[in-house]
């Protein structure tokens, strides 16, 4: 159930993204259904982004397009050039309530300084764990720079909405416990379902029906574990274990991951009930990323009745704890052929790990969900309900 808030005016809401709509991931999915909801429940909506000729959908609310270039060697995302005349012109037009900062790019960083300028409130969502991505494109030592910058990002918002109660806990050892909130996330539990399970389709895309599909599910960019997820699956091959890899998604790293598992299948980006047979038709799923925030792709993997095997990370303790899958520490390979060999050699034990992560995904509703960043904006602006405590806050992401 949506809680109720004081009756008052909505606010008038700009929301900064760093890719709103060009490319379909767990973040902007998530920020296109609170502006959705956020529309429902009587705010305005006004949304700042770099844009594509290609847009992955068609977005929720007003886009505004902020200038842009392509990022170099990751071709497909593009990088704002901070807050221009004309955006500040529009901006200003739009006269908001509450500047909602996504990611923290230049775009992220001028719309920050220029709110503070201007007295309006600055709420910053964390969506994926930026500063681990300098591991995977041979960039370690811009790591401490990296971290820097997003410390100064955060400090500098009056509210921070973090996706899991550990990543909380992390901000509140860094003494921003009082401004620390969270806003979780939801699944379409009729899209992601075990019902949707399809044998033929299973055969028709070369899995045996005494094969293990093992998936791997979202974009096919390295920080997302490709590495370790064709290791782990070419040990499982080589030891003969009956694995089958199914790879749902694509990405510029396609290429690598066909030549070091060619016996994988690949799928390819799908959408709607396409996708959420694709999921379902799979047997357990390999979560190896460490760079998640939330890990929507686990939340829709459970959904659909599988079993998951995740690296033990914020994301994938908070979804995990209770039986849905294990975990296993990052880098011990080990640990996580252990957890796979099982699975893979004792069926029983999958069914029921599965069964217990479909109950489990019941506990996530996108509406509730996006009601957590409504009530933070009223909140920063004086007008929602008495000011919850970070343990409350955790208390409720959990229950919802």
């Amino acid at each position: 159930m949506i809680p109720k808030i004081d009756n008052l005016p909505r606010p008038r809401v700009a929301l900064f993204s760093g890719n709103y709509n060009y490319i379909r991931d767990g973040a902007n999915q998530a920020l296109n259904r609170l502006v959705n909801y956020l529309e429902r429940r009587g705010c305005t909506v006004r949304i700042y982004s770099p844009t594509s000729n290609t847009p992955a959908f068609t977005p929720e609310g007003t886009l505004v397009s902020v200038p842009s270039i392509s990022i170099p060697g990751r071709g497909e995302y593009r990088l704002g050039l901070g807050l221009p005349r004309a955006i500040r012109a529009d901006l200003a037009a739009f006269a908001p309530d509450i500047v909602h900062l996504s990611a923290p790019d230049w775009t992220g960083t001028a719309a920050q300084r220029h709110a503070r300028a201007a007295g309006i409130p600055v709420v910053a969502s964390l969506h994926t764990r930026f500063e681990k991505y300098a591991a995977f494109y041979g960039a370690r030592l811009l790591r401490p720079a990296m971290e820097r910058h997003l410390a100064r990002f955060y400090r500098r918002s009056d509210r921070i909405l973090v996706p899991t109660p550990g990543i909380a806990r992390e901000f509140e050892d860094a003494g921003l416990g009082a401004a620390t909130r969270i806003w979780g996330r939801g699944v379409d539990r009729m899209q992601f379902s075990p019902q949707r399970r399809n044998t033929a389709w299973r055969r028709i895309t070369g899995i045996a029906d005494d094969e293990v599909a093992v998936l791997h599910f979202g974009r096919l960019v390295r920080e997302k574990g490709l590495g370790e997820y064709a290791a782990l699956c070419r040990r499982l091959l080589d030891e003969g274990l009956p694995i089958r890899p199914l790879v749902v998604g694509n990405g510029p790293e396609r290429g690598w991951l066909a030549r070091q598992l060619p016996e994988a299948r690949f799928a390819g980006h799908l959408m709607g009930a396409d996708l959420g047979r694709a999921v379902a038709s799979a047997d357990l799923f390999l979560n190896p990323s460490v760079t998640e925030a939330f890990g929507n792709v686990t939340l829709e993997a459970m959904a659909s009745g599988l079993p998951t095997v995740c690296v033990d990370v914020p994301s994938g303790r908070n979804l995990l704890d209770g039986g849905s899958g294990i975990l296993f520490a990052p880098g011990d390979t080990e640990a996580a052929l252990r957890a796979l060999r099982q699975l893979v050699n004792e069926r029983d034990i999958r069914r029921a790990m599965g069964a217990r992560a479909r109950d489990a995904s019941a506990a996530y509703d996108w509406d509730s969900a996006s009601h957590q960043v409504l009530e933070c904006y009223m909140e920063a602006l004086g007008r929602g309900t008495a000011r919850r405590t970070l343990r409350g806050t955790a208390a409720i992401a959990t229950a919802a």
